[in-house]
């Protein structure tokens, strides 16, 4: 980091500010960023993050890296301008050289041995997030298994006897009452169809695994909607071919993404005609999980992600998103996404999300099948 130096108190020998060796340990991306926002030195960490070595970056700006309107550039110039620290968190940084935005806090001072310079940290937050959520459906979809066992024996049982007298009485009554006799039939169809939907959270039978390849996975996903719920939408597919099989069931994994995928086309809505959906897949060594209540770590390398340029998910649902009964829909149970969680969770892996306008990302970890490889050339 030529150039960061101060005199000494005598004022004979300039020494380093921030010892190079020092920031290079650091595990947190960490910038110094000059006039007109040039990037002057990049540790270690920060050349992972930004996937370009310290030199690339070095010789250029801040707006080469990240794109026109980050909030990145904006904290940097704030700092710039007041003089002052500003932190900021949960933030949503984005690069050309990104599959998707990934969630940061990011904390900026100013260097006050050196004029105009800025100290920029990064500290990413998507694994930690990861695993917060992931206890938090997991706890989600253990207190919807439970309601749908009381539901199906409490409720079913007493409904079919209340359907069953509407009918006796509709035989003898006039229009007006035989009305109804008819809703209290049709509402009591729906309650149980709602029940029916529900148990399928109180089914605690192992899963039987077999090698999946997801790819087959997602085509046929894409098959169904391109033929129905999102046939004026496009459907773009950014797969990595490399990529093993992974250990689960077909038809569950199919009832995943086919839910993940419909609620996309819902997001972007048939009116748009830049509507678009991207089914991608890609290979992540070195992502692994603790096992609750034991020392295990189970890697899950394979990620499998939705992402649409729809609405975006209103930041109020957001901590709440996989929880039963919480939707957007004007009609809908709120009991997808809960599934999708369960599922996912019964095959080992991980579902999380990311969202802002126009880019909403669901991303499922999951491991692969044993004694699997992935692929080359």
């Amino acid at each position: 980091m030529s150039g960061f130096t101060k005199k000494s108190p005598r004022g004979e020998t300039a020494v380093p500010v921030l010892p190079e060796n020092l920031l290079g340990a650091l595990p947190h991306p960490l910038l110094v960023l000059g006039e007109g926002l040039a990037i002057e030195y990049a540790n270690t960490a920060a050349e992972d993050f930004f996937q370009m070595s310290a030199g690339v970056l070095c010789r250029r700006n801040l707006t080469d890296v990240v794109p026109f309107g980050s909030p990145l550039i904006a904290l940097v110039e704030q700092v710039q301008r007041n003089g002052t620290t500003v932190n900021e968190y949960g933030v949503d940084l984005g690069s050309y050289r990104f599959g998707a935005p990934k969630l940061v806090d990011l904390y900026g001072g100013p260097l006050p041995e050196v004029s105009g310079r800025v100290l920029i940290v990064l500290q990413q937050r998507s694994m930690a997030q990861m695993i917060e959520r992931q206890l938090t459906h997991r706890g989600a979809a253990r207190s919807v298994s439970g309601l749908a066992a009381v539901l199906a024996h409490e409720i079913k049982n007493p409904l079919s006897g209340i359907r069953g007298a509407a009918q006796l009485l509709e035989a003898d009554r006039g229009e007006n009452d035989r009305t109804l006799t008819r809703l209290i039939c049709a509402e009591s169809d729906r309650i149980c169809k709602l029940v029916d939907r529900m148990e399928i959270f109180g089914d605690q039978r192992p899963i039987q695994r077999e090698p999946v390849n997801i790819h087959d996975v997602l085509d046929h996903v894409k098959q169904i909607a391109k033929t129905g719920f999102a046939r004026q939408i496009k459907i773009v597919e950014n797969y990595d071919p490399s990529l093993p099989p992974v250990p689960g069931s077909r038809d569950k994994l199919i009832q995943v993404f086919l839910n993940l995928v419909k609620n996309a086309a819902e997001a972007i809505g048939q009116d748009r005609a830049d509507g678009q959906i991207t089914l991608r897949t890609s290979f992540r060594p070195g992502v692994r999980l603790s096992v609750p209540g034991s020392q295990a770590r189970v890697g899950l390398p394979l990620e499998i992600s939705v992402e649409d340029n729809g609405a975006g998910v209103p930041a109020d649902l957001m901590p709440h998103l996989f929880d039963p009964f919480v939707t957007t829909k004007p009609s809908g149970t709120g009991l997808g996404l809960a599934l999708v969680a369960k599922i996912v969770d019964d095959h080992g892996g991980i579902i999380e999300f990311d969202s802002r306008p126009k880019c909403t990302v669901f991303r499922a970890l999951m491991p692969m099948a044993e004694g699997e490889t992935t692929q080359t050339g």
